[in-house]
């Protein structure tokens, strides 16, 4: 088993501390500062309305991709090596952006930041197992309020910056913001070489191979955790997508009021995401945590079934609960593996699975609308896949690791 990384020094902590929350904070950056300003970008670029769709469904799909290619590019080139390379390419991805003459060079900055930001994505949770395993609740809830944040500022700040002193500027601010990301992981990577230096002179014993985590879609454990967090990004997007139309067609107000429920619903995750990987730290069964998550996506969709014009808001914000399944996957990430390695191919794997599914939500959402012209179908389907993480749940009652599930079938003890 990998030994874990030394940090003799307070200053050794913080820096990497620094470090993990700096890559925390950028991991949404990209995704929520172009929409809002796709107007002004429109003014000198051609942006159809394919074009633009073809922008907004990139992340969940750069997400999946490069997701489950993470782990790879990690154990290839070194865990620090690819978080480094990973917010180096974000702030490029960011930069060309703010530079792009037409829509072909808009359209490949953003594919070079989202992917960036899929590699970040997977390689978050075995970070902060890696060099913070007496630390992984309090880390983990820390990075889910950092990416909440990191989704919630751009769009307060970025259509303002655009109004006054140009899109191309507000993209680049974005840029630099992601560069605060890079110095401190060039610190961490050169702390790291040193140390491997180190041990390669002190002639240390070769450290135990891992399992072999490339037969990760074997482990029920890989299926559960990757099922839990299938659930949460299904609906989130979905909803991301289509609730301020569900509310105006089916509680009778205004796109205004509806936009101000949708950030109703995004809010509403915020508590539970800093909250919830505190408590699983603390629970010998964390799957038990699934249960509030789907009563709740189930009290907020069939609020808006039966009621939608009644306590809209009490409906809107039990769905925005129901999301806690996402930081509830990210800590599973790490309680459920013994090893950062382990951390990295689960990481991957339920992330991969989980951004793949969660694409599809907008898209199957709009074609049962179309398809039965009302929203009865659709708040069915996603109560359906809110459903669906009960099975993960009653699987990850069982105390298992995914080395476990990985590990050789024979009677020889490892």
């Amino acid at each position: 088993m990998s030994a874990a990384p030394a940090l003799p020094t307070r200053t050794g902590r913080l820096l990497t501390l620094a470090a993990i929350v700096l890559l925390a904070l950028n991991l949404r950056t990209a995704v929520a500062s172009l929409s809002p300003v796709f107007g002004e970008i429109g003014e000198d670029i051609v942006l159809t309305s394919v074009g633009i769709g073809i922008l907004g469904t990139l992340p969940p799909i750069s997400f999946a991709v490069f997701g489950l290619l993470a782990p790879a590019i990690g154990r290839r080139i070194g865990l620090d090596t690819a978080i480094l390379v990973a917010a180096a390419a974000m702030t490029a991805g960011h930069l060309v952006r703010s530079i792009a003459p037409d829509y072909g060079v808009l359209f490949g900055g953003s594919l070079l930041t989202l992917a960036a930001v899929g590699v970040g994505n997977v390689l978050l949770p075995p970070a902060v197992k890696r060099y913070f395993p007496d630390r992984i609740g309090t880390l983990t809830a820390l990075s889910s309020a950092l990416l909440a944040t990191s989704a919630a500022v751009p769009p307060l700040v970025s259509a303002p910056l655009a109004a006054t002193a140009g899109w191309r500027l507000d993209l680049a601010v974005w840029g630099f913001v992601a560069l605060t990301a890079v110095a401190p992981w060039i610190a961490v990577w050169l702390r790291e070489r040193r140390l491997r230096s180190a041990a390669a002179l002190g002639n240390d014993p070769e450290v135990e191979e891992p399992p072999p985590l490339g037969r990760t879609w074997r482990s029920p454990v890989a299926w559960s955790t990757a099922t839990v967090f299938a659930s949460s990004s299904f609906n989130a997007y979905a909803m991301f997508a289509w609730l301020p139309q569900i509310l105006v067609d089916t509680a009778g107000i205004d796109m205004f009021a509806a936009g101000a429920l949708l950030s109703l619903y995004s809010i509403a995750g915020f508590p539970v995401a800093v909250l919830v990987p505190l408590l699983a730290v603390r629970m010998r069964n964390a799957g038990l945590l699934v249960y509030p998550g789907v009563a709740f996506f189930l009290l907020g969709y069939v609020g808006l079934l039966l009621a939608p014009g009644t306590a809209t808001w009490l409906w809107v914000t039990a769905a925005g609960l129901g999301p806690l399944l996402f930081p509830l996957a990210i800590i599973l990430i790490n309680l459920r593996t013994r090893t950062h390695e382990g951390s990295a191919a689960l990481s991957g794997f339920t992330q991969g699975v989980g951004y793949t599914v969660g694409a599809t939500g907008p898209l199957l959402v709009g074609l049962l609308h179309q398809v039965s012209g009302g929203w009865t179908l659709p708040l069915l389907l996603v109560s359906a896949l809110g459903v669906a993480a009960i099975p993960a749940a009653i699987a990850l009652a069982r105390p298992r690791m995914l080395e476990d599930d990985l590990a050789p079938r024979s009677g020889t003890a490892r």
